[in-house]
């Protein structure tokens, strides 16, 4: 089983998010944020969010790109439960049992997502809104394979 953990590999997400995930915190899609928005909502770092910011599901922060990664079921369990008590908390939910069925297709969808993808596969997603809501694009950067001399310094102290 496969899902996605947020990486950064600069400082960008802290200036362009509002609150930037934790590199290494499990992600999802998190596009059910911006069902009810319109373009008047689509302003500054919001947009930024908008446009291609994957959701933290620890911080709830975004990031803009994941790492595919193998994770357990128990995890998924955690996960699931974590998500339920966030759309209770966020967005009204009646009860954490209420919400877990959404919570649970929100994170199929994104095991779905990482499953036909090697570990280290980079994912990006970016969103359009329009007349018939949010529409969601998915792009991946395949890991390279590096070669010893590419990480390695080679030479010896005689060198100095």
């Amino acid at each position: 089983m496969k899902l996605a953990r947020a990486i950064h590999f600069d400082e960008s997400d802290r200036n362009v998010f509002h609150s930037p995930a934790r590199t290494g915190e499990w992600c999802l899609s998190g596009g059910f944020e911006f069902s009810n928005w319109t373009e008047a909502d689509l302003t500054g770092k919001a947009r930024q969010a908008f446009a291609n910011g994957w959701l933290g599901l620890e911080t709830f922060g975004r990031v803009t790109f994941v790492a595919v990664t193998e994770i357990q079921p128990p995890e998924v369990k955690a996960l699931t439960v974590g998500l339920a008590q966030h759309f209770v908390d966020l967005y009204g939910a009646p009860s954490i049992a209420a919400a877990e069925d959404v919570a649970r297709d929100e994170i199929a969808h994104m095991l779905d997502l990482c499953e036909e993808h090697d570990a280290n596969t980079l994912i990006t997603v970016s969103r359009e809104l329009g007349a018939s809501g949010v529409r969601e694009i998915y792009r991946t950067i395949a890991a390279q394979a590096a070669e010893l001399d590419q990480i390695a310094i080679h030479g010896t102290l005689d060198d100095a």
